[in-house]
């Protein structure tokens, strides 16, 4: 007679084991612009909050700038590329449709035959991104695995276009999850609302329309876009801690998707927060979309505010819409 056996079912965390960012050395400044379009330094800082972007170059792009973050993010977790199950690549800038950005960084990290795919979900892709990298840790299925978002949305700003050429700059941020038995991911929540993308978006220069080919530039409705931003982030942050039974003042970092000054101010008012607890590089970096929130984390991490043990609150909200939050014991 034969016995079947019974597998012990162990429950398993994901933890953040290592974060990593690149921004190009080039950089465009409030000054410079004011020599492109109608625009003031003075304008662009009392309505973004806004000093300067980076710049991808010519030979950077959403793959080399997520490769270099990416190589960070490892040696910071003490592992290998060869170490990964999965890769999950956040962007909507990448130069081609196919193959994926994520295929191509796991190449120049020079791995094979483990999957490799990107999310789509504009300046929110990150967090959707680290929302998938999550489950596929607590099932059981990855034990370590490279979350990426990367975007070069300068390239999708109309040079003419002061509403957006003020906002976008490039850059890449990564962060590796790990198998753990503590909890370090609390939860991740994401939500879409595809009626809004009127709002916010980018039309593909392939589409059937020759107007489009020869224009195919990042639309915004910036009035529009933030009154619904501050709508649904005030909700967002107040489910997240809701789920948890928290309240704001266990928190310990906010650390906001760098978009605007005046949406990070309202978000941080919601909850009661001083801004001296939440983590802001917009200054510096303008709008990097789907890179935006794990630079932010690598930077203050990196800068030794963020410490081991840390309540982080991570948020963003971009095009879809899409938005979403990540409640983090680091």
């Amino acid at each position: 007679m034969s016995v079947r056996q019974t597998a012990t079912v162990q429950t398993c965390y994901a933890r953040l084991s290592g974060t990593g960012h690149f921004l190009p050395a080039t950089t465009l400044t409030n000054a410079e612009l004011e020599q492109r379009v109608d625009t003031t330094d003075s304008w662009i800082r009392e309505r973004t909050g806004i000093q300067t972007r980076h710049i991808a170059s010519t030979d950077e792009s959403v793959v080399t700038m997520g490769t270099e973050a990416a190589k960070r993010a490892l040696d910071a977790a003490g592992l290998g590329a060869a170490d990964l199950d999965l890769i999950v690549m956040a962007t909507t800038s990448a130069d081609r449709a196919f193959p994926s950005a994520a295929c191509e960084v796991q190449h120049a990290l020079g791995v094979t035959d483990i999957p490799a795919f990107d999310v789509a979900a504009a300046c929110s892709g990150f967090i959707f991104a680290l929302s998938v990298a999550e489950k596929y840790i607590i099932s059981g299925a990855a034990k370590h695995v490279l979350v990426i978002g990367s975007d070069t949305l300068s390239r999708l700003c109309r040079p003419d276009d002061r509403n957006t050429i003020v906002l976008f700059g490039d850059g890449a941020g990564a962060a590796v999850l790990s198998a753990a038995d503590s909890p370090g991911i609390l939860s991740t929540h994401i939500y879409s609302a595809g009626e809004f993308a009127s709002l916010l978006g980018a039309d593909h220069p392939n589409r059937d329309d020759e107007a489009l080919q020869q224009e195919a530039w990042l639309y915004m409705r910036g009035r529009e876009v933030f009154k619904v931003a501050v709508e649904k982030l005030a909700s967002l942050v107040e489910d997240t801690l809701s789920f948890h039974d928290m309240t704001a003042q266990e928190l310990d970092w906010l650390i906001p998707h760098q978009a605007n000054f005046r949406i990070i101010q309202a978000t941080a008012k919601k909850l009661g927060l001083p801004l001296e607890q939440v983590v802001m590089t917009l200054a510096e970096t303008g709008n990097t979309s789907a890179a935006s929130v794990p630079i932010a984390l690598d930077w203050a991490i990196r800068d030794g505010r963020i410490q081991r043990g840390q309540t982080l609150l991570l948020e963003a909200f971009g095009g879809g819409f899409a938005w979403g939050s990540a409640l983090i014991r680091y």
